[in-house]
């Protein structure tokens, strides 16, 4: 065997085992189950507590351009307006996809509303008490023109519940390193009131009452595994 040969079979081996590593490496979309398939519509409830579905008031619908990107991205979504007999109203928007290799960065609501004529005044993190442990939120106020719009958002990876940006990233690498993509939920609720601090506690109470009439498969799909075991 001459020395040119032999270096051929060596670079051969090494480019074959680099294909290998990179097959190996490349995540997998996880195929739900029978058992795992759920229908949004079916999962959250149209009545529970006080609240009932409010025909008459629509959630912050995306312009049509952002709705064709939207669907290619998810494969469910939900928005519903409810209002219980205080007459007090919370919007409610879920968008789940079953492939997070694909980014919700580019859908979240500091996006959405900012692109549709909304000022971001004011954004930070939180957390969202519930009998079955505390969810990490996002709390935005929007404001276009005299409509004040305190709003509460989550996203779920996988089984758990996690803040947008760098633990939304981190958790989304941790998948990628075990060869798995994991699918994702964004639920937003929000109210159109000048008081966020009042917001924010109708909020808080309505996603409370929502979760517990939900089945607990359901509830997990929702805020994760984590809060829930909580």
């Amino acid at each position: 065997m001459n020395r040119r040969f032999a270096i051929s079979l060596v670079l051969g081996a090494a480019m074959a085992g680099t294909s290998a590593l990179t097959v190996a490496l490349t995540p997998k979309v996880r195929t739900l189950q029978a058992h795992e398939r759920f229908s949004l519509e079916q999962m959250i409830p149209a009545r529970f507590g006080e609240w009932t579905i409010d025909p008459s008031v629509v959630p912050l619908a995306p312009d049509p351009d952002q709705q064709g990107m939207l669907e290619k991205i998810y494969d469910q979504t939900l928005s519903r307006t409810y209002v219980n007999r205080q007459g007090q109203r919370v919007m409610l928007s879920i968008a789940y996809g079953g492939d997070q290799s694909k980014s919700l960065q580019l859908h979240l609501p500091e996006v959405c509303y900012v692109a549709q004529g909304f000022q971001m005044v004011k954004q930070g993190d939180g957390a969202l008490p519930t009998r079955y442990g505390e969810v990490p939120v996002k709390r935005l106020v929007a404001r276009l023109h005299e409509r004040n719009e305190p709003i509460t958002y989550w996203i779920t990876i996988g089984e758990h519940a996690t803040k947008a940006g760098l633990q939304q990233k981190l958790r989304k690498l941790a998948y990628g390193l075990s060869g798995e993509v994991p699918d994702g939920m964004l639920v937003r609720v929000s109210t159109i009131q000048a008081d966020e601090t009042r917001a924010y506690g109708v909020q808080d109470r309505f996603v409370t009452e929502m979760l517990a009439v939900m089945a607990p498969r359901d509830r997990i799909r929702l805020v994760g595994a984590g809060p829930a075991q909580g």
